[in-house]
């Protein structure tokens, strides 16, 4: 799918517009939202048009503040009333160490040049860490690299392998041992944007590599 636009060449989310769309809601907010204690100081990293920090500040009476790159998108959190800093996530972040609660990090990881950068950052500038990100393991994606032989496009949401910024493809295996690399964290939880039907359900609890697509981790600094 092409989202409604005739021209794949014109569907690029290297560049989004974020002042076409200035509100979203994706099913993952809901479980971001409930790893959160209420009242808690959330880094939202990479924060879009705000509409997860307006969530957790209406739903858990978080102290939210975002950073952004997008001039749209920056706009877009100032008229929702936001605080929101026009920075780049994928160099040392330009806050004090422990100054939030929590550091979130919603399907962007595969964006960035230094994955194993931020999540370093995310840890020190937080005590807990929220990281999200489409599982290139997916089963469709390995059945359309098996049997057509062409890059997968499940999970680019409608863009092709030219015209999107996920250059650092990953799966829940390789972020469980980007964890480890890095070091200093733990897992505390991790939840997956699943699928209502029971078959797929019970696949996606035995093989989550395999049949869950959006996986949420939720993360701690450890005191090793």
């Amino acid at each position: 799918m092409r989202s409604g636009i005739d021209n794949p060449l014109e569907n690029d989310n290297r560049a989004y517009d974020y002042s076409r769309h200035t509100e979203s809601d994706r099913p993952e907010y809901g479980i971001i939202a409930r790893m959160i204690q209420p009242g808690a100081s959330v880094l939202d990293l990479a924060c879009g048009d705000g509409s997860l920090m307006l969530r957790l500040q209406t739903t858990r009476n978080a102290r939210v503040q975002g950073m952004e790159r997008s001039p749209t998108a920056i706009a877009s959190c100032r008229s929702k009333g936001l605080e929101v800093s026009r920075g780049d996530i994928d160099a040392p972040l330009p806050y004090a160490d422990n100054a939030f609660d929590y550091a979130v990090c919603n399907v962007t990881i595969q964006m960035v040049m230094y994955p194993e950068v931020l999540l370093r950052e995310m840890k020190r500038v937080a005590v807990r860490q929220i990281v999200t990100f489409p599982n290139f393991a997916f089963y469709r994606n390995r059945l359309e690299l098996l049997i057509r032989g062409r890059m997968p496009t499940y999970g680019l949401f409608g863009y092709q392998w030219y015209s999107t910024g996920h250059i650092h493809q990953l799966s829940i295996r390789d972020f469980r041992s980007l964890v480890r690399d890095v070091g200093g964290l733990r897992i505390l939880e991790t939840d997956f944007v699943g699928s209502m039907h029971p078959l797929k359900g019970l696949l996606g609890r035995w093989f989550p590599n395999v049949f869950q697509l959006l996986p949420v981790f939720l993360l701690e600094r450890s005191h090793e």
